[in-house]
């Protein structure tokens, strides 16, 4: 299958480390494959998704345009793939990487303010700041 279908993003609005990561994935979005929601503004319709806003704060939630949900790591080598990062949706995707993805990626949802507040201002700051000397 060669033709991406548009993924929608659901994040944190709140959390500077997942900005930070959805900043980043903008600016990589020129196929235009990606969309993105903040949970947290009005945009975020719990019921037409099917998923609650408590559910989205507890794991990271795409959607395929097609409707169909996907969660937790899965959604990371998805977005990649459509950010064209190739390395990054690969890795992410390794079958054998699987385990420690989750086991990280489920400490990391539990504990995303408190590692957003250590790491989050300097990544998003990072990001703008690599991204502002890339906008001609």
């Amino acid at each position: 299958m060669n033709t991406l279908e548009k993924l929608t993003l659901f994040y944190d609005g709140a959390c500077p480390l997942c900005q930070a990561e959805i900043l980043f994935l903008s600016r990589r979005n020129q196929a235009g494959l990606l969309d993105f929601v903040d949970i947290n503004s009005e945009h975020f319709d719990s019921e037409k998704i099917g998923i609650s806003c408590e559910q989205a704060l507890a794991s990271m939630y795409g959607q395929y345009a097609n409707g169909v949900l996907i969660q937790g790591v899965a959604v990371f080598p998805e977005a990649y793939r459509r950010a064209n990062l190739p390395f990054l949706a690969w890795m992410f995707s390794r079958k054998l990487l699987q385990p420690i993805l989750q086991v990280g990626y489920r400490f990391f949802a539990k504990n995303r303010h408190t590692i957003s507040g250590l790491f989050g201002p300097a990544a998003l700051s990072l990001v703008k700041a690599t991204s502002s000397k890339s906008t001609p």
